[in-house]
């Protein structure tokens, strides 16, 4: 964000801090990731990973007719208008099973951002530049969040601090009211003044005969309490340093060649048969399946292309999950059909299933 205004502004902080503050640490306005932020410690780690070992033994139990009717059975017991007599006496002609790998990669990160901003003043003790210099965005110590955990935290930076009048009631603390325009009264709109309605001998109900009424926008005052300053005629201006926590994601799944979509494969558990994390990890490059060691290449650049100069990593973790899918073909009433079940949580898609009583599901 911007930290500059016009000199004659009147969101601009005052010229005697911007001078006060001429040596505060602006180039990181962005959220620029300072020089050396990754410790030579990191470095260490990295070697570390070198020499482990990276893949784990895994066992999914292959899909049987028993298994395919029963994920059937509770998918179409869990919907409204499915009825479950045809998975009861549907006929299974033949199981596909499928094992996709899916590679995730996370890359934990901050970013800090510094901004102008104000508050009311109320009568507090001033923190401002005659106390000191005001630390660096990158210098100032904060609690960080769990990782992996996205979070934004608000800062007011020390030593930035000065009063200044409102810019919005010039310091007066209210401002005339634009309903009434301070009169503190408006004309009736039932008898539009004439304080008798047309054609009426009697005096109007509503305004009493005044032709006003009070007007409701600042009850009766003329003026109304300012919005920004709260009436407290002052305003604390200082420099705000927002920190941002954020939770990058790429995700890749291997090609199925099935008529199933795949969007739905990204709330499904797998299991997983590999996971690797520390400060920053490795590109895969040996993995049996080439797809997935291009992916963790492809995956671990674009991240560190996306965040350089701008945040800093703090941790990665990359992981590779195997999930099942199997097309399940059957048939029923002289037709056949074909429905999937995919995840280790056995999740039915069935797009064409042939007991159904109204059109209003989503079928998931």
């Amino acid at each position: 964000m911007d930290l500059s205004y016009e000199a004659d502004s009147p969101l601009a902080p005052p010229v005697e801090l911007l001078e006060q503050l001429a040596r505060y640490d602006w180039p990181f306005q962005d959220g620029g990731q300072p020089q050396g932020s990754l410790p030579s410690t990191s470095f260490r780690k990295l070697s570390d990973q070198r020499g482990r070992p990276i893949f784990l033994q895994h066992s999914i139990p292959v899909m049987t007719e028993e298994m395919a009717r029963n994920a059937l059975l509770s998918f179409v017991n869990s919907r409204c208008c499915y009825g479950n007599r045809a998975a009861g006496e549907l006929v299974i002609q033949d199981l596909r099973q499928q094992m996709l790998y899916r590679y995730r990669l996370e890359t934990f990160s901050e970013s800090r951002l510094s901004e102008w901003t104000f508050q009311p003043y109320t009568n507090h003790s001033v923190d401002g530049p005659t106390k000191g210099a005001s630390p660096k965005p990158w210098d100032i110590k904060v609690h960080i969040p769990p990782m992996f955990q996205e979070e934004t935290k608000k800062f007011q930076v020390p030593h930035s601090s000065l009063v200044k009048d409102c810019h919005k009631c010039q310091g007066r603390g209210r401002y005339k009211c634009s309903g009434c325009h301070g009169a503190g009264t408006m004309r009736c709109a039932s008898c539009s003044g004439a304080k008798r309605k047309a054609k009426q001998s009697r005096r109007c109900q509503v305004c009493s005969g005044s032709g006003r009424k009070r007007c409701s926008t600042c009850s009766g005052r003329g003026n109304k309490n300012c919005a920004i300053c709260k009436g407290e005629k002052k305003l604390l201006h200082f420099i705000q340093l927002v920190i941002t926590w954020k939770n990058s994601l790429f995700e890749f799944v291997t090609e199925h060649h099935m008529n199933f979509p795949e969007e739905l494969l990204v709330k499904v558990r797998g299991e997983n048969i590999f996971k690797d994390e520390n400060v920053m990890v490795y590109p895969i490059i040996d993995f049996p399946k080439q797809e997935i060691s291009l992916a963790s290449q492809r995956g671990i650049a674009e991240h560190s292309n996306a965040l350089a100069g701008r945040s800093r990593v703090l941790q990665q973790r990359q992981t590779i999950e195997l999930i099942p899918l199997t097309e399940v073909h059957y048939w029923y009433h002289g037709k056949t059909y074909v429905y999937y079940i995919y995840g280790l949580e056995n999740k039915v898609y069935a797009l064409d299933y042939p007991e159904r009583y109204c059109c209003g599901c989503t079928i998931i």
